[in-house]
């Protein structure tokens, strides 16, 4: 399993990204958590296997039907020791 952290820019917040994001991840059998950063942002934390995970990031670039992505940074990351796919607070 691989870790990524995701910054999602664009129309990405009170469209509900996250909650689209919670039900993808669990689709495909991906763990962590998203939630939204006061500049705008969302923030993902997600881990899973390579297909999985490479689905999930793929899946993120559109979004629900009411986001506009204009970009996304993908970055390693640790793997963190979480369960399942949550919805955070914003940070």
């Amino acid at each position: 399993m691989t870790a990524q952290r995701l910054l999602i820019e664009g129309r990405v917040q009170r469209v509900g990204y996250r909650d689209w994001a919670v039900r993808t991840a669990k689709q495909l059998g991906v763990i962590g958590w998203v939630r939204n950063l006061q500049d705008g942002r969302v923030e993902i934390l997600a881990d899973g296997d390579g297909m999985a995970l490479d689905t999930f990031v793929d899946r993120c670039r559109e979004g629900p039907m009411l986001a506009e992505v204009a970009r996304i940074d993908a970055t390693p990351a640790e793997r963190g020791n979480v369960k399942g796919f949550t919805k955070r607070f914003t940070a």
